[in-house]
């Protein structure tokens, strides 16, 4: 008897708990006169993308358009509060101006438990981001960025010469979002590791396989996964659940190893990230990178070449493919270019393509990789009032802030006819579109994207050998009109699908 009372207090004890918890959490926001919609139940407002299996984006953009005059919103992810900031101009302020009080982004996964991720440029924090930061940021210069082009041309052009043997006979119809992830593959094995590989012949390469393993987000179980991880860290470590593969670790560390040891012994130099790496070593101000160290900044370069630049391409290539007009203006100018140049592909006249900048730009103002970016508040910060007659709110070292990015570039307060895909917009004000502050694809202040040279010039030389030599269309598989997928980053639903024949000279 006393056991089955105990068992029944226990029960009664944790509702009482559960809904006092529920009841403050809702308060929270009353209190502070901040717009929300009601929490689910221990799912907060991750209950809809999760249960209803509807876009993790739709949903932010509904979130977002709670209140147009609102500075900010409030959202829960589970039981983790966020704010989520809807002003452009405070989202600058927060990322800039103040960006000593929101240093960091959230941490995801235990540096005990996953090295690789934990040690890498996204997820490091504090001091340590900023000597990393200052560490990598001379791989991505100008002149850096000059000595791998001649590499990424060779990549590219050698991609698309495949397409188009493939393509002589009959139209061919391809998964372009794997097609491209077997490019940006290629581009970063050469450029970051300094290892040859040709990911469409050699589909099932190692490099490529477990690159896909570790960088792949997508469906309700990794959407799952990744909430279980970012809400739980304690039950994380009990049943030793990991983001990404311990294979993918031992594979890349190997790898890393391996490459350093080669060039130690035979003298090998390379423009790549490694070398820089390894020429830290001269240096005797700071201790020298652990091959822990090196392999996991290898692998940031890896993760955000590999699945976010992919991404780009291929939403790029199917607007281009979608809308004849603009592919049509976009053969004029590149066959230009191949005839000014007598059909030798350079740096500079890559990167004087002007309708095609506009329509990488357009692509990423429409569809922005990641949808959110982040930052967690590490001095306390005074936000200003998120609607007049309202009293400011006061943040803590510990909050949370979201700043929704594809709702703000959807938004019809910043950009005319928003949901239509118009890449003149870049050209008939370039200044004042581009540097808008409700553009920003790459996030904003000093933990920006540091490889965003890097992401768009491997994009540049696809779409410049791609769009001069094949002529593009929607693949009947591919849904028109483009839905998203319910996953962790953005991606078609039904996946993207591309016909490619060689274009008639």
């Amino acid at each position: 008897m006393m056991e089955i009372c105990t068992v029944l207090l226990s029960i009664l004890v944790i509702i009482i708990v559960y809904f006092y918890y529920e009841y403050n959490k809702v308060k929270y926001f009353e209190k502070h006169g901040i717009p929300h919609n009601k929490p689910w139940p221990l799912l907060g407002d991750m209950g809809v993308p999760l249960l209803t299996r509807r876009s993790v984006f739709q949903y932010i953009r509904d979130v977002y358009n709670l209140n147009s005059d609102a500075q900010y919103v409030g959202l829960y992810q589970f039981s983790r509060r966020i704010i989520l900031i809807r002003n452009p101009e405070l989202i600058k302020s927060i990322t800039i101006k103040n960006f000593d009080h929101f240093v960091n982004h959230l941490a995801i996964v235990d540096p005990k438990t996953e090295p690789l991720f934990a040690n890498n440029l996204i997820s490091l924090h504090d001091d340590k981001w900023r000597e990393v930061r200052n560490l990598l940021t001379p791989a991505f210069t100008s002149s850096k960025m000059k000595g791998m082009f001649k590499l990424m041309t060779n990549i590219g052009e050698n991609f698309v010469d495949y397409l188009v043997e493939d393509s002589k006979n009959k139209p061919l119809e391809i998964n372009s979002k794997d097609a491209f992830c077997r490019y940006t593959n290629d581009v970063i094995a050469t450029c970051a590791f300094g290892i040859s590989i040709n990911s469409m012949k050699d589909k099932d390469n190692e490099f490529y396989t477990l690159g896909r393993k570790a960088s792949i987000f997508e469906g309700f179980s990794a959407i799952l996964k990744m909430m279980f991880i970012l809400n739980f860290p304690t039950l994380t470590k009990l049943f030793n659940v990991r983001l990404i593969d311990s294979k993918v670790d031992r594979f890349f560390q190997t790898v890393v190893e391996d490459t350093i040891r080669t060039r130690d012994e035979k003298g090998i130099t390379r423009p790549d990230m490694i070398q820089l790496m390894m020429e830290t070593r001269a240096n005797k101000t700071r201790p020298p990178l652990s091959i822990q160290e090196m392999t996991s900044q290898a692998f940031t370069f890896f993760f955000g070449g590999f699945e976010t630049s992919s991404s780009l391409m291929t939403f790029v290539v199917h607007e281009i493919a979608a809308n004849e007009d603009i592919q049509t203006k976009l053969q004029k100018e590149i066959d230009e270019m191949f005839k000014k140049t007598n059909g030798d592909v350079t740096y500079e006249a890559v990167n004087g393509l002007v309708y095609l900048d506009a329509v990488i730009n357009e692509a990423l103002r429409c569809y922005p990789i990641t949808g959110v970016f982040d930052r967690v508040c590490t001095k306390s910060f005074e936000l200003p009032p998120t609607l007049p007659g309202k009293k400011p709110l006061r943040l803590e070292p510990g909050d949370y802030l979201w700043f929704p990015v594809y709702p703000i570039q959807r938004d019809p307060m910043y950009f005319d006819d928003p949901d239509k895909f118009y890449p003149d917009r870049f050209v008939e004000d370039p200044q004042g579109t581009l540097h808008s502050p409700a553009y920003m694809p790459f996030g904003l202040g000093p933990r920006m994207c540091i490889g965003n040279r890097f992401a768009l010039l491997q994009t540049k030389v696809l779409l410049v050998y791609l769009v001069a030599k094949c002529q593009l269309k929607p693949g009947k598989k591919m849904i028109m009109p483009l839905e998203f997928s319910n996953s962790m980053m953005m991606n078609a639903k039904g996946g993207f699908w591309l016909e490619i024949q060689p274009r008639k000279k």
